[in-house]
């Protein structure tokens, strides 16, 4: 996997996407949303507008990994960006694509003048808590996560 390429997602990616991030969520035994939290898997290109939607690629096509970064309008914020749908396929684990895949999340939302990064997640997801935890991110003030989520965690950066 050393040859393993990040590069930008495509509407065309939407399938492959899909299938890898509802296969990690039911290894975990947390439901897809399809129609409301997961609805950004439909558009990458549009819901992830001003931000970015990548993926990791063998150099065989195989998608094994994802993240992405969309813009927190909603709340009237032009500096905060929020992680989301950062997954790796279980045969990517334990090689540091998961390190790879936050330096690479964390430069282009400082490239793209954000200065927060803000995300929900869950318990059961030890590995990427451990991982958030070790690069800063810490306990938000959001009130609200999504229903498979219980904590918000954000960075400043």
């Amino acid at each position: 996997m050393n040859a393993s390429v990040i590069r930008p997602a495509t509407n065309a990616d939407c399938v492959k996407v899909r299938a890898l991030i509802f296969a990690v969520l039911d290894e975990y035994g947390l439901e897809p949303a399809p129609k409301t939290t997961d609805k950004d898997l439909d558009d990458l290109e549009g819901f992830y507008a001003g931000g970015i939607f990548d993926v990791i690629e063998t150099p065989e096509g195989d998608i094994v990994g994802t993240v992405g970064l969309m813009p927190l309008r909603d709340e009237g914020e032009t500096d905060a960006v929020e992680l989301r749908k950062m997954y790796l396929k279980p045969a990517a684990r334990g090689k540091g694509m998961g390190k790879l895949l936050l330096n690479h999340a964390i430069a282009q939302a400082r490239a793209l003048g954000f200065r927060r990064i803000e995300l929900q997640t869950n318990n059961v997801l030890e590995e990427a808590l451990g991982l958030y935890k070790k690069y800063g991110f810490a306990p938000s003030a959001r009130a609200e996560v999504e229903k498979r989520c219980d904590q918000a965690l954000t960075l400043a950066l």
